[in-house]
């Protein structure tokens, strides 16, 4: 009997532990499948790249015919691309400061552009981004990761805004950034604007030098996982060619010649990226992902949004539905996934800092909280259902910029998106309007047929807007 019993304890152990190796292995093939390697790989470097003001019709790869886009095409080819990422707002600000953060930027009081402390103060907003707040740079710094911020940042300095925190106080190693930013670069600032005729590096050749940027800080951080916000200020106007182009066609002109020329050269640069990627042997384990903070301004009557309603400080999807392309060079996305057209995954910029700090296996900071989810089995070929609604702000009143004509392009300033289904509405309840983006995703046919998702939608809008904490100077 005691050896029966003995037998039969060997017989449960040795289950367990077959159990223990499936749940072993289970578990490494999970990781695996988020990871894209196993887990003695290194953790990937990632370039965060953020354009600024380009729509949908500006890209080949999205069916613009603008002009030419060969590399950023190549981007898409070799990784995957998105027909439905959101931005977290329709302009610049909040738009960066929902990525940095994964929280929508309503709870940092910055829901349009920043601008003078006049300016700031009149539309209900904080000067600058609270250090404090969660950043996707900081818990990546943690992680491990050395972090650097080249380009436009737009969350605080510039203009009168003298005491805005270094871009360090974020969880950044090191920065290069523009006009409107606490330290902005003086190779970049001659005069106190934006771009000058006087400034050591040109208006044509900035999204080169930022390019040259972020490849230095790789290859000096080469062996160490890296995260770099390559945030560029391109396509953003004033559109200024080099000397040659500036020769063939008027100066001081926003036109779509102008603009041609700017994302000719823009294109160009992020196939010098890539390229220098694989030259610096760590294209492999490098993950790009590629989208931008709004949508277009101007849009040239409509021609640069993709065939979208609305456009930069919109809350028409032309204003918030943007590209968003992810690639590597192998080790992180299998590479079967190269090519791949995700329809289906509704993802957004606030998914960003979850999302990343899976795929860099890197704890998110205690008792943090997103506005997001965590999509990363999505950025890499898998696409995955959302389960919670996403919602947009733009400004808290009249004050700050509308797109023009104000007729056709001026939305309410709540938008809420469930499953198929978007609401529009002001925040005092009125012009309510709603759509299935599936069946009508120009929104050129507002829904009466529905008024039980109508009214669903209006309060858990107006309920979310007033879950935020009021403006005090």
């Amino acid at each position: 009997m005691k050896i029966e019993n003995q037998k039969s304890k060997i017989e449960n152990r040795k289950i367990e532990n077959k159990k223990s190796k499936i749940k072993n292995c289970l578990g490494g093939i999970m990781l695996a499948a988020v990871t894209g390697c196993g887990t003695q790989a290194p953790q990937p470097n990632i370039i965060f790249i953020m354009v600024d003001d380009m729509g949908f019709g500006d890209l080949g790869c999205y069916g613009g015919n603008i002009e030419p886009t060969p590399q950023i095409d190549r981007m898409a080819i070799e990784g995957i691309r998105f027909t439905q990422y959101y931005s977290a707002s329709p302009i610049s600000s909040p738009s960066r400061t929902g990525m940095l953060t994964g929280q929508y930027p309503a709870m940092w009081h910055i829901t349009s552009y920043l601008q003078t402390r006049a300016g700031n103060k009149n539309a209900q907003m904080r000067d600058y981004l609270d250090p404090d707040a969660p950043s996707i740079a900081r818990a990546l710094q943690a992680g491990g990761y050395k972090t650097a911020h080249i380009g436009k940042w737009h969350m605080g300095g510039g203009r009168d805004v003298h005491n805005a925190p270094s871009i360090t106080k974020y969880g950044y190693d090191e920065y290069v950034s523009t006009y409107e930013s606490p330290d902005p670069d003086p190779l970049l600032t001659a005069t106190d604007w934006i771009w000058s005729n006087v400034d050591s590096i040109n208006r044509w050749d900035r999204t080169a030098y930022f390019v040259d940027k972020t490849l230095d800080f790789l290859k000096r951080n080469k062996g160490t996982p890296t995260f770099v916000n390559l945030w560029p200020d391109d396509v953003h106007t004033p559109w200024i060619g080099s000397e040659e182009e500036m020769e063939r066609f008027p100066q001081g002109q926003n036109s779509e010649r102008h603009f041609r020329t700017v994302l000719i050269e823009f294109d160009r640069q992020m196939g010098r990226l890539m390229d220098g990627l694989i030259e610096l042997g760590i294209a492999e384990n490098t993950l790009i992902v590629f989208t931008n903070d709004n949508g277009p301004a101007p849009d040239f009557q409509g021609k640069r949004n993709g065939g979208f309603r609305g456009n930069k400080a919109s809350l028409w999807e032309g204003g918030i539905r943007v590209p968003f392309i992810v690639w590597c060079g192998g080790k992180v996305i299998p590479r079967q996934k190269a090519g791949t057209v995700d329809e289906t995954t509704v993802i957004s910029a606030f998914d960003m800092f979850a999302s990343l700090c899976r795929i860099a296996r890197v704890q998110l900071p205690k008792d943090y909280v997103t506005a997001g989810e965590d999509l990363s089995k999505a950025m890499l070929g898998k696409p995955q259902k959302r389960k919670n609604p996403i919602f947009w702000e733009y400004r808290r009143n009249d004050s700050g910029a509308f797109p023009q004509p104000a007729d056709r392009d001026r939305s309410p300033n709540l938008a809420v998106r469930e499953g198929d289904w978007k609401l529009l509405v002001n925040a005092d309840g009125t012009d309510a309007e709603l759509y299935n983006l599936k069946n009508d995703p120009a929104e050129k046919n507002p829904l009466n047929e529905h008024p039980e998702i109508k009214d669903k939608l209006t309060k858990k809008a107006l309920e979310w807007r007033s879950s935020f904490p009021e403006f005090t100077e």
